[in-house]
């Protein structure tokens, strides 16, 4: 006996429909995946290993302000003879950083060493790259080595760079534990800051 009946065609759609949804599902997580796996290996690339050290010798070694041991690591440097000019930053900046008052001496004496210290302004990596800058420019310096914290690095590279003509060098002095959450925050947004709004030197 034949009939007229007409298939019911919500049965494959349904049964197309699940397969695309399960695609989509893929797409979006290999794709979250994807971004997520970028951004740690950036930031280890830029925050957590980037490439530092310097050379036997530089014209002047240049202290930036913030956390983490720098002024002995600044010191220890000049005491090495790593440089003839010690140049320290008095700023306040990130959990831990504390501002000196750069009233006398800065810094103990160093044998054949001269010791500049300043007040930055604004008081900012920015405002330190350009006094870094303008004494280099005085002195006709050629290279520069950098003080500051890992975290630091390639942003302080990035400011300096933009001022400074010559070779731009960078050490960094050890940070506790408990300050890398805030500093790879701080320096994302201080990074992506630099390279978009506050382009100049």
């Amino acid at each position: 006996m034949l009939t007229n009946e007409v298939p019911d065609a919500s049965a494959g759609t349904v049964d197309d429909r699940a397969p695309r949804r399960r695609r989509r599902r893929r797409v979006v997580i290999g794709t979250i995946a994807a971004v997520f796996l970028a951004f740690c290996g950036l930031t280890a690339r830029l925050f957590v290993f980037p490439v530092s050290g310097m050379p036997a010798h530089v014209d002047a070694i240049v202290m930036m302000a913030g956390p983490g041991d720098r002024f002995r690591t600044a010191l220890t440097l000049a005491a090495q003879h790593r440089a003839p000019v010690l140049v320290l930053s008095s700023g306040d900046r990130g959990p831990g950083g504390s501002a000196r008052a750069f009233g006398g001496p800065c810094a103990p004496p160093i044998p054949r060493v001269k010791e500049i210290c300043f007040n930055p302004n604004p008081d900012t990596t920015q405002g330190e790259a350009e006094y870094a800058a303008r004494l280099a420019r005085q002195y006709h310096w050629h290279s520069v080595a950098l003080v500051t914290i890992t975290a630091q690095d390639s942003r302080a590279r990035l400011r300096m760079e933009r001022c400074f003509s010559g070779h731009v060098y960078v050490m960094t002095a050890p940070t506790p534990a408990s300050y890398w959450p805030y500093e790879l925050a701080y320096e994302w947004a201080a990074t992506v800051k630099s390279l978009t709004i506050n382009r100049s030197c």
